[in-house]
């Protein structure tokens, strides 16, 4: 493993409680407990368990998106990038792709970019996420799941994180597309150079993908190594469990 980019340390993580009954005050639900790790610069670290088990709560503390939460939680770079499940409810369907992929850089409060620079930058990543320019017109109802999840892609790349989190992002897309997605990632991985964090419950398009694996079950942590290592010799029943019922072991 390089150089350490995310470290957690005994990390608990909450949410408040909606379903609250009357009188039962500002009672919080812990959704992680006591999860520690660290991820190599330029991984790729696969986050896998079953629905509910805590994955995408600890994404979104990564991103900053749920604050709430105790323990440690270090990254050498600011301003991860996250792209999410479904990319048609990600997407505005009033703008048009090339708005969307521009609106990172008007809102970015770190750099004044001009008009021409923001444009320069929209083909820049049309090129990577290997969409012709011609669908900067279109709106996200005119484009293919596969394209859709592209275009999420590219707004997450267009400030240029050094980490990019993926939470199930072929998981709504046909088998098909999700190996083209796959493609993608592993090609953004090596030409970019990024650290990222894909999240999936699937073993098998985690084994394809991923160098490390940290598999979770009820907000904790069970198992955390290099993804060659944990499926060859997994240490944690419920790991055991998963690939059998992934069908990669007997």
């Amino acid at each position: 493993m390089g150089e350490t980019v995310l470290r957690a340390k005994d990390l608990n993580v909450f949410y408040k409680n909606r379903k609250r009954k009357l009188f039962s005050g500002n009672k919080k639900v812990q959704i992680l407990h006591d999860v520690s790790f660290e991820m190599g610069e330029g991984t790729v670290l696969a986050i896998a368990g079953e629905s509910g088990c805590g994955k995408s709560t600890l994404a979104r503390a990564i991103v900053g998106i749920n604050k709430d939460y105790t323990g440690e939680l270090w990254q050498k770079y600011e301003g991860p990038q996250m792209v999410f499940q479904d990319p048609y409810n990600s997407l505005n369907p009033a703008k048009k792709v090339g708005w969307l992929l521009e609106e990172p850089l008007k809102v970015d409060k770190t750099r004044k970019w001009t008009k021409e620079e923001r444009l320069a930058k929209v083909k820049e990543i049309m090129k990577e996420i290997e969409l012709p320019l011609e669908m900067l017109e279109r709106y996200p109802s005119q484009l293919s799941g596969g394209q859709r999840q592209r275009v999420c892609i590219g707004i997450a790349l267009m400030r240029e994180p050094k980490l990019l989190i993926a939470d199930e992002p072929v998981s709504a897309l046909d088998v098909t597309i999700q190996a083209q997605i796959m493609e993608l990632l592993r090609s953004l991985h090596k030409r970019l150079g990024i650290s990222i964090i894909f999240i999936s419950h699937d073993l098998r398009v985690v084994y394809q993908i991923s160098d490390c694996v940290m598999i979770m079950k009820n907000g904790k942590v069970v198992e955390y190594g290099e993804t060659k290592d944990v499926y060859r010799n997994p240490q944690a029943e419920y790991t055991k469990e998963l690939l059998k019922a992934a069908g990669i072991r007997k």
